[in-house]
């Protein structure tokens, strides 16, 4: 399957955010948007000025597909999917995006980004009840409980991945029991959960075009 294998630090620059795509190194003085806030390229300073609505739509697309480190193809599925469940499409969109299996192995403090946390699930480190499943884009569903390998706890890298993330604070739509690293889905997600700045909206409006 295709994926971007850019260096994703210049996604935030573009986007002229923090989208936390690099794990630990984001909460550093390393962080490149720290030293250079503005975009990336010869005349990335130089990229100001009003954007069009069009371009809002764009941008704000395109930094949530970033995010979740989904595909266009991906994405457009998701939000097919939203607008005929119940509810607010935009609010929907964002919910099926959070209920990533990949997703919620970094909330829940398996992994310190959601791109290593993509590559645990590929290589069978994850369980779902018990079970291994290695698709990202696995939908979690209510009182289903998301584990590390017995095997794979021992590894050095979950070792430090467990310790850098001692004190991590999970959404109140999950439990954890990081001795056990073992999580569970207490409800689903809603808009309130999600903890980055999204207009969703916006993506909305780019898809209805």
């Amino acid at each position: 399957m295709a994926r971007y294998r850019g260096s994703v630090c210049k996604i935030c620059r573009r986007e002229g955010e923090k989208l936390y795509l690099k794990g630990e190194r984001c909460y550093t003085d390393k962080c490149p948007i720290e030293r250079r806030p503005y975009g990336p390229g010869q005349h990335g300073k130089d990229r100001r000025g009003k954007q069009s609505e069009y371009g809002l739509q764009l941008r704000e697309k395109q930094k949530v597909k970033s995010i979740y480190g989904v595909l266009e193809r991906q994405n457009r599925r998701y939000f097919k999917i939203a607008t005929k469940m119940p509810g607010i499409a935009g609010e929907n969109y964002l919910q099926l995006l959070e209920r990533r299996l990949d997703n919620v192995v970094y909330r829940l403090g398996f992994a310190t980004s959601r791109s290593e946390a993509r590559q645990l699930v590929l290589h069978g480190h994850i369980q779902v009840n018990g079970r291994k499943v290695n698709i990202p884009s696995y939908l979690v569903d209510v009182e289903e409980t998301i584990s590390v390998k017995e095997a794979s706890r021992k590894l050095p890298k979950f070792k430090d991945i467990f310790e850098v993330n001692a004190d991590l604070k999970v959404p109140e739509w999950l439990s954890v029991d990081m001795e056990k690293a073992e999580g569970k889905v207490l409800a689903l997600p809603t808009r309130d959960d999600i903890d980055y700045p999204v207009e969703e909206n916006l993506i909305v409006e780019f898809y209805s075009r």
